[in-house]
């Protein structure tokens, strides 16, 4: 089991916990870095040092592109991710609210070669539930899921494709979970196939704002 671990919290407000990330290297797969729903309008020194520290030891960067479910414009997107990586150096991105359906397969063929192009050495692709097989071939890992405990307990079984692929091309996000059942929520995303997860305590409209309790010294 690794971690993705979406980060929205400014490294001034919450500097220990971006320390931790630096101290939990070897149980990340990779931290997503959010300036302001994406790059921002200008680079922030602060985030510039905090994925440089990531970067440092060993931690993939990945800069968050909001893709609004297709509705999106491709230029947009691909502007993106130029900043985060002219601006943060980033090592891949994480492409959010990715539209599900067999629809959306060419518009998001032509966003994953263009986060390629642009120095994506992974891309992460978020549905939020399981997708049409065709996502599969287009990213380095799918959220299949994204949402809170007790939508995470009462969810589904995946679906037969997912058997194909190694759990390490999974990931599942869980927020609202309660004080000491993390460990559960990891044993659960293992169970049901995804190696890479996420579970914290928060709730509200930024969950993902404090560090995950399983990379907390204290838990």
């Amino acid at each position: 089991m690794s971690m993705l671990v979406p980060m929205y919290v400014h490294p001034a407000v919450a500097p220990a916990a971006w320390q931790a990330l630096v101290a939990s290297a070897p149980l990340l797969y990779g931290v997503v870095l959010n300036v302001d729903d994406g790059p921002g309008a200008a680079p922030d020194p602060a985030f510039v040092a905090a994925a440089r520290e990531l970067r440092a030891a060993g931690v993939p960067v990945l800069g968050y592109a909001d893709t609004d479910y297709g509705r999106r414009p491709a230029r947009e997107v691909a502007r993106d991710f130029e900043r985060h990586r002219d601006w943060y150096g980033t090592d891949g991105f994480f492409l959010d609210q990715v539209a599900p359906d067999a629809a959306g397969l060419r518009h998001y063929r032509r966003l994953t070669r263009a986060a390629r192009s642009r120095g994506g050495r992974t891309v992460v692709l978020n549905p939020g539930a399981h997708p049409t097989p065709g996502y599969a071939a287009l990213g380095d890992l799918l959220i299949t899921f994204e949402g809170d405990w007790d939508s995470y307990r009462a969810a589904p079984v995946a679906p037969t494709w997912t058997k194909g692929l190694p759990p390490s091309r999974f990931c599942h996000l869980v927020y609202g979970v309660p004080r000491g059942l993390c460990r559960l929520a990891a044993r659960t995303a293992e169970l049901r196939g995804a190696a890479v997860h996420c579970a914290v305590t928060g709730h509200g409209p930024n969950p993902w704002s404090a560090l995950p309790p399983a990379l907390r010294k204290d838990s």
